[in-house]
C-alpha cells in the first residue's frame, strides 16, 4: 500500500514538472531556431523516404498551401498529419515528428495569440487531398510531397512564427 502511494506521489510530481516545463516562456528566436531545426530534419527524412519508396513526383496540381501565420501553419501541419497513413513502412516515425512539431507550434500559438482566432479554412493541395481520403496510399504519398513543399515554404518564412 505504501509503495502504491509513493508511486502515485512520484507520478503526480513528475506530471507537475512536465506541466511547469511546458509553461516556461520562450523567446521568438528560440522558437524560430527549434522550428527551423525540426523542419530541416523532417525535410531530410522526407527526401530520403521518397527516394526509397517512390520515384515519381506528385500528381495533384493544386496550388501549394500558404504560410500565413501561426494559425494557418498549425492547421496545415494538423491536416497533413491526419493524412499520413501509419500503415506505410517508415511513415509512423515521420507522422510522430510532424505531430510533435505541430504540438510545439500550437503551444507557442496559444501562448502568443490565445484561442480567440478562428481556425483558417483549408485551401490548396491539402484541401484537395482531404476530399480524397478514401485513397489512403495515394493520399499519403501526395500528403508527404505536400508536406515537403510546405516545410520548404515555412523555412523561407520563419518570420511569420511571430504572427497570429
Amino acid at each position: 500500500m505504501d509503495k502504491t502511494k509513493a508511486l502515485l506521489l512520484f507520478l503526480f510530481s513528475l506530471l507537475q514538472l512536465v506541466a511547469v516545463g511546458r509553461a516556461a516562456p520562450l523567446s521568438r528566436e528560440a522558437v524560430r531556431s527549434k522550428v527551423k531545426r525540426n523542419a530541416e530534419q523532417l525535410l531530410r527524412k522526407i527526401e530520403m523516404y521518397s527516394q526509397l519508396q517512390f520515384p515519381s513526383g506528385p500528381t495533384i496540381n493544386s496550388p501549394p498551401d500558404s504560410v500565413d501565420g501561426l494559425s494557418s501553419i498549425v492547421v496545415v501541419l494538423e491536416g497533413y498529419d491526419s493524412l499520413l497513413s501509419e500503415n506505410l513502412d517508415g511513415l509512423p516515425q515521420l507522422k510522430l515528428e510532424v505531430s510533435s512539431l505541430r504540438g510545439y507550434l500550437n503551444d507557442w500559438r496559444q501562448g502568443l495569440c490565445g484561442d480567440l482566432r478562428p481556425k483558417p479554412s483549408l485551401q490548396g493541395r491539402l484541401a484537395e487531398l482531404q476530399s480524397r481520403k478514401q485513397y489512403v496510399y495515394t493520399v499519403s504519398i501526395e500528403a508527404l510531397m505536400g508536406l515537403k513543399d510546405f516545410l520548404g515554404q515555412l523555412l523561407k518564412n520563419l518570420d511569420l512564427l511571430g504572427t497570429c
